[in-house]
């Protein structure tokens, strides 16, 4: 796969490519990179897609934007103009991962098929977000609205930990090697924890992005590792009543937070039963 570059929606955007056909948009989440769809891609090239994983805004070697826009409306907005500017159609896919998964609910509709993993919608997260073991699990989120996020975060050990924590079991040392090289500088790293600040409103809206069109949803495939510890299997259950009719949710035994690391061969047929051949 080589990296190349393509400026959206004002920002300049690094991005992995293999494959010819539809686009399928693959979008990574925290703390990841681009790399974490090298199971996937080639899957989804072999099927005849055109696959296409960015590292999402201010992930190098994805430029820090201009406008410190980090909210939901940003990404989504990144999502579309990626879209148009690599040339997708009515037979383009989208797949996304933990925060990769975000705009996925928002702009499902604008896709032929749509695959959501380990971020459930919001209208089943939330209810469970402030139970205790969920507390607990997610105290990174609450660190990061402070001054001490950068300093936690860039510490010996923090992203090494959180991984062992999602992932209970997995060898994840090549994938925080791809983290460091991607959000190791201080600019980069402040980047990847504003997508956290921006969501609790520590940083107020920029208002320079369109809130999303409700109108562009879609049937989405759900999946959840069973044994996710960033957020809890329980988060997912009820699942599909926040989803559009004709969506479909699977919880992966044996799995962590980063299911389609952990077990590639079933999360890979999941998605591409789903998705279909390229058409």
């Amino acid at each position: 796969m080589e990296i190349r570059t393509i400026h959206a929606n004002g920002v300049e955007f690094a991005y992995l490519a293999v494959g010819e056909g539809p686009l399928a948009l693959c979008l990574h989440g925290f703390p990841d990179t681009a790399h974490t769809w090298r199971h996937l891609m080639p899957e989804l090239a072999e099927r005849g897609y055109r696959a296409v994983a960015p590292f999402t805004r201010g992930y190098a070697p994805t430029e820090i934007p201009a406008d410190g826009a980090y909210e939901g409306a940003a990404l989504v907005a990144d999502v579309l103009a990626l879209h148009e500017e690599l040339g997708g159609d009515g037979d383009a896919v989208i797949v996304g991962h933990d925060w990769g998964a975000f705009p996925v609910y928002a702009t499902a509709g604008r896709f032929r098929r749509a695959v959501a993993m380990a971020l459930p919608p919001a209208g089943a997260l939330l209810p469970g977000l402030l139970e205790y073991e969920q507390l607990k699990r997610s105290f990174y989120v609450f660190l990061f609205q402070t001054s001490l996020a950068e300093m936690a975060a860039s510490a010996p050990g923090f992203l090494e930990g959180l991984w062992r924590d999602w992932s209970p079991g997995y060898d994840a040392r090549q994938d925080i090697e791809f983290v460091r090289r991607s959000i190791g500088r201080p600019a980069n790293l402040a980047a990847a924890i504003g997508y956290y600040r921006a969501m609790l409103g520590t940083t107020p809206p920029s208002g320079r992005h369109p809130e999303p069109d409700p109108a562009s949803t879609g049937p989405v495939l759900y999946l959840h590792g069973e044994q996710d510890g960033c957020l809890a299997p329980g988060l997912a259950e009820g699942v599909l009543d926040h989803l559009p009719d004709g969506s479909r949710a699977e919880r992966v035994a044996g799995a962590g937070h980063f299911l389609h690391l952990e077990r590639p061969e079933e999360v890979n047929r999941l998605v591409l039963d789903w998705l279909g051949p390229a058409r």
